[in-house]
């Protein structure tokens, strides 16, 4: 029911953006408030509050972010207030960015390895990435040692784990069979 909520808002947003025209200045808005909002935890947990009014709510975050955004996220925002949706707001700027990323063909990959990737290899996998999805990839690449060698990729909700670490606990699970 919640993903349902957040997909609702963020539709809607999105909807507002693309009639304007101004898709990528809305998405910034979001990263921005997002950050705010992260950086700032109590401020979160004020505008969750419900001991606090919906009133006071809005008029400190009129004073956080007077002036730095639009009219429309700003009234978007003070919408989520009235609506006591605040605590959903990561998720619906997630989703409003997936939004985005649809409508132009794009999908975020997440490339894990044991080692950092030199940008001939990132390229490479771009490369291959973008044949197999018929998508324009943009990668974000992280290192974790656990994973001994080779690469997990995860695109969206799918992943592909080509990782030594998860062969190994194969081979575990195959051996522990045969022992049991």
């Amino acid at each position: 029911m919640a993903e349902l909520v957040q997909q609702r808002y963020a539709g809607a947003l999105y909807e507002v953006a693309k009639e304007l025209q101004k898709e990528d200045a809305f998405l910034e808005e979001l990263k921005f408030i997002d950050k705010v909002l992260t950086d700032n935890s109590d401020f979160m947990k004020v505008l969750k509050a419900p001991m606090i009014s919906k009133e006071e709510k809005k008029s400190l975050i009129e004073k956080v972010f007077a002036n730095q955004l639009s009219t429309s996220t700003f009234n978007f925002l003070k919408i989520l207030v009235d609506k006591s949706r605040v605590a959903a707001f990561p998720q619906i700027a997630d989703e409003f960015k997936n939004l985005l990323n649809a409508a132009r063909n794009i999908k975020e990959v997440t490339a894990i390895t044991a080692s950092p990737l030199s940008e001939d290899l990132k390229a490479a996998l771009i490369e291959k990435l973008q044949a197999i999805t018929g998508s324009e990839i943009v990668l974000n690449h992280l290192v974790d040692s656990s994973l001994i060698g080779g690469i997990l990729i995860k695109i969206g909700n799918e992943q592909i784990d080509g990782s030594v670490k998860s062969r190994l606990e194969g081979l575990k699970q195959d051996i522990s069979a045969i022992i049991a």
